[in-house]
């Protein structure tokens, strides 16, 4: 091999290298939460999570962040997304869906942004589109529910598909939707300080499931909240309930009991979309053996 020759292949193979770790830095490694650390207990995120893979999501709209979510590049759904609740001032929005330019095109501006009536290519490759969700029997089920957003602003920024996964009917507008009302209920009722909540989407045990072939169809929703500083004197029934609560929620009707018992006694239209109330070590024991992945929600347990 001549001296020229040996040049352009050694190159030609570190130019390749430093592409694949280019992407591997700016997508995965090399961005945190450190610019929206408000949404995170004590601007602590989720410890114990493998950053292979995910993408850290400060969520902006109109030059300001409104709340966070930890990406799936792969799954094309966010694993979880963290805010601080606050009542909700008016109706629900009527809101365009919108995108996250970031995941599409280096150094992209970070804000969100809605969708065209043509997709670009490299959206489409990056994240979730509206036609994914067309005729696929799921709604676009969110984790940061705009019911717990304060401002139209801030309610019309949880239409990010950034911030959605596939959620069967019956769920999304039963059992679950109950749960995320009943958390609203107590953070009016009991915390006198800011409620952290983490919402997230767990997987199928023996492999994804897709729609389009292209986004991740969970198998359960969870939730926790954190209100460390609530009410001296709690009712009785309330007191286990602080400072810190989660719930898992079923999204297949056919899946097994082990996680979440179904109540034979539901109306037939939301029996296998069940609810189940736990404290929140209950919870992250299960993540951490359906993730694979030891994670530690609130820092120090939000105590």
């Amino acid at each position: 091999m001549s001296h020229s020759t040996h040049m352009r292949s050694s190159i030609g193979a570190l130019v390749l290298l430093l592409s694949c770790f280019d992407n591997l830095v700016f997508g995965e490694l090399n961005q945190d939460f450190s610019k929206c650390h408000d949404f995170f207990y004590k601007g602590t995120p989720p410890k114990g999570v493998n950053a292979l893979g995910y993408q850290p999501i400060c969520q902006r709209f109109k030059n300001q962040f409104r709340f966070a979510s930890m990406y799936q590049r792969q799954h094309r759904t966010p694993l979880y997304s963290a805010y601080v609740i606050s009542s909700a001032d008016g109706k629900r929005p009527t809101s365009a869906w919108m995108y996250e330019p970031q995941l599409a095109f280096f150094r992209a501006n970070p804000e969100m942004k809605p969708f065209n009536i043509s997709v670009d290519q490299n959206v489409m490759e990056s994240q979730a589109v509206l036609q994914d969700y067309m005729n696929s029997n799921y709604t676009r089920g969110h984790l940061n529910p705009s019911m717990h957003q304060n401002t139209t602003e801030d309610r019309v920024a949880t239409f990010t598909l950034t911030n959605i996964v596939p959620q069967r009917v019956g769920s999304n507008s039963g059992p679950w939707n109950s749960w995320e009302k009943g958390v609203l209920k107590k953070f009016k009722a009991f915390c006198e300080g800011p409620m952290y909540v983490i919402t997230g989407a767990m997987p199928y045990a023996n492999g994804a499931r897709w729609i389009k072939n292209r986004v991740s169809v969970p198998e359960y929703m969870w939730s926790a909240y954190c209100c460390p500083s609530y009410k001296a004197k709690l009712p009785r029934d309330v007191q286990p309930l602080f400072p810190t609560y989660a719930a898992v929620g079923r999204n297949d009707r056919n899946s097994g009991e082990e996680i979440v018992p179904v109540n034979p006694k539901a109306r037939t239209a939301l029996r296998g979309y069940d609810v189940r109330k736990m404290p929140l070590n209950t919870l992250e024991g299960i993540l951490a053996q359906r993730l694979n992945m030891p994670i530690n929600l609130f820092e120090g347990q939000c105590q």
